[in-house]
């Protein structure tokens, strides 16, 4: 099952900065992991989005409690379990292997 993992900053940029290098850390264990598959800030930056892929939702609970900036309560999350019906041509089955290509 994939999921979106939305954060919304709590707070100055200032504190979400100063835990950017340990969340950033924290991203790459996880993508070294294959959990994660894309992440990035929104735009304008109010928080940031993550791609995740898991077997439960109770898996992506655990690994945002484990987040540097859940930790420092800098960030409030919002998890959504998304089961894509379609994707584009070129978009790799592995990302969605029920997905018809569109």
């Amino acid at each position: 099952m994939l999921y979106l993992i939305l954060l919304s900053y709590q707070g100055p940029l200032s504190a979400v900065d100063a835990h950017l290098v340990a969340h950033r850390a924290y991203l790459a264990r996880h993508y070294a992991a294959s959990h994660f598959l894309l992440s990035g800030p929104r735009e304008p930056r109010t928080g940031g989005v993550i791609m995740a892929r898991a077997d439960s939702r109770e898996t992506v609970e655990a690994w945002v409690a484990e987040d540097p900036f859940h930790v420092a309560g800098v960030a409030a999350y919002e998890i959504i379990a998304w089961a894509p019906s379609q994707r584009a041509e070129g978009i790799p089955a592995e990302f969605a292997p029920q997905a018809a290509v569109a």
